[in-house]
């Protein structure tokens, strides 16, 4: 899987476990000496990253001889390096959402066909809902490919006349995901021996099928090992709730417009669910970042409706110096190229605000004055309204790494992170202000998303045993 949050070696997994320092290291001198004793002398460099741990992945597969291995692709699938396997067992796609253009193509049906290269002659694939063009663009692709495609029953149809399925992944858009993994689940479990699982039935392709471009793969009875899997599942930085005191951590690596949405319907429930504090001083912090080619602006007008009181910017870089972490170090992006995109988000943020204030019954008139605290009675707890030119309700900073901005957000309520340094390191007038709010306040409650590799270096920085 990829990428990777906090190791390198999380994206080689054998029984759910990352694959020991000791055998990562054995592996990749294995296979990069194989590769330097017989390459072509003409093109004399190394597969690129991704390429690498790829052919990795599948040399420690095949040495630790597993019985099944689990492949995501890294971008796409047509083109993507993963899809040289010839006879999978079984192909799956999730929901589309608009990502990578780029590489992939600016539309749904564009990303979509790319998806669609994944699927094989006679092996069978299965995909979730998916708006109508997309879902047609599959459908053609897997019958150019001879290839059996259904799609899976909502997750409600595995629950009439029993109780309600738990999932260990938070957010309604998990349920789309989970009726996927027993679809591709039930097909290994046969292609096993195991029997009542419910057949897929061969459609002709004459057959009108009631206005469904894809017939509908079988609802079955679920084993308790299933119940048991998509309840004890467990996947870091997806919307995942980390409470540490009077400061809540959510974190959420999503960075498409259907991602940011099903995060945002996530964080809303969850910060509601929340008991709240006594006295009502509640305050709302977004962390985000966005890499790549993504309208960040985009991403952030969808992030608005959460009300936060403050938006924090920052790169991904756990340290302004990353010497030392490797791992989440990104060859491809300079320090200053970075916080450029920053500053961009910050400007972004704050005209978005703007165009809010004045036709948002949330910010009442009596807010709107220079530098005061001021209780809000919409929500019962304190915002700073900085002086402006246009006050906004809102105060965004950047900052240059994450340890400096979960510092600033935690105020040394955070047991991993040591308390901000008081000499102003951060000149906003909004930064001293602010850091008072923080710490006073009785409950925090800090949305980390716009990127995987984002959630990747907070939970480094707030869970130091994960870099083990």
């Amino acid at each position: 899987s990829s990428p990777h949050l906090v190791q390198v070696r999380e994206r080689i997994r054998i029984n759910g476990q990352p694959i020991s320092k000791d055998l990562f290291n054995k592996y990749f001198w294995q296979v990069y000496n194989r590769l330097e004793e017989t390459k072509d002398p003409e093109h004399a460099s190394m597969p690129a990253y991704f390429r690498f741990l790829t052919i990795m992945a599948f040399h420690v597969f095949l040495q630790e001889k597993v019985d099944l291995a689990v492949v995501e692709v890294g971008i796409g699938g047509t083109y993507d390096c993963t899809n040289i396997i010839r006879a999978p067992v079984v192909c799956g796609v999730s929901s589309l959402g608009i990502d990578h253009t780029s590489i992939l193509g600016d539309t749904m049906e564009k990303i979509a066909w790319q998806k669609g290269g994944i699927f094989k002659p006679g092996v069978p694939a299965f995909t979730v809902a998916q708006p109508e063009q997309p879902l047609e663009v599959l459908r053609e692709r897997a019958q150019e490919r001879k290839c059996p495609l259904y799609l899976c029953p909502e997750l409600d149809d595995f629950e009439e006349g029993c109780r309600a399925l738990e999932l260990g992944l938070a957010g309604a858009h998990q349920r789309s995901n989970a009726a996927l993994a027993l679809q591709l689940a039930r097909m290994w479990l046969q292609r096993r021996g195991c029997q009542g699982l419910g057949e897929l039935k061969e459609v002709p392709p004459s057959t009108e099928l009631l206005g469904r471009p894809v017939p509908l793969a079988p609802v079955f009875q679920l084993t308790d090992a299933m119940i048991q899997g998509l309840r004890d599942t467990e996947w870091l930085g997806r919307t995942q709730v980390l409470s540490h005191g009077p400061v809540t951590w959510y974190l959420d690596g999503a960075h498409t417009t259907s991602s940011i949405q099903a995060c945002v319907r996530w964080f809303r429930q969850a910060a509601l669910n929340q008991d709240k504090p006594h006295d009502g001083s509640e305050v709302r912090v977004l962390l985000f970042n966005a890499t790549g080619d993504r309208d960040t602006a985009a991403l952030l007008k969808l992030l608005v409706p959460c009300h936060f009181d403050y938006a924090v910017f920052c790169p991904n870089f756990t340290e302004v110096s990353v010497a030392n972490n490797a791992d989440q170090q990104n060859f491809n992006v300079t320090l200053e190229n970075a916080l450029t995109r920053c500053l961009e988000n910050q400007r972004t943020w704050t005209r978005l605000l703007e165009e809010k204030v004045g036709q948002d019954p949330w910010l009442p008139s009596p807010l709107r004055v220079g530098g005061l605290l001021q209780p809000a009675p919409a929500r019962g707890s304190l915002l700073l309204v900085p002086p402006a030119p246009r006050p906004l309700n809102s105060p965004a900073l950047v900052f240059p790494c994450l340890a400096q901005a979960l510092r600033w957000i935690a105020q040394g309520r955070e047991p991993h992170l040591a308390a901000p340094v008081a000499s102003g390191a951060h000149p906003h007038p909004a930064a001293s202000s602010g850091a008072v709010l923080l710490r006073e306040a009785a409950a925090v409650h800090v949305l980390v998303t716009g990127s995987l590799h984002l959630v990747g270096g907070v939970l480094r920085l707030l869970d130091p045993a994960l870099s083990q």
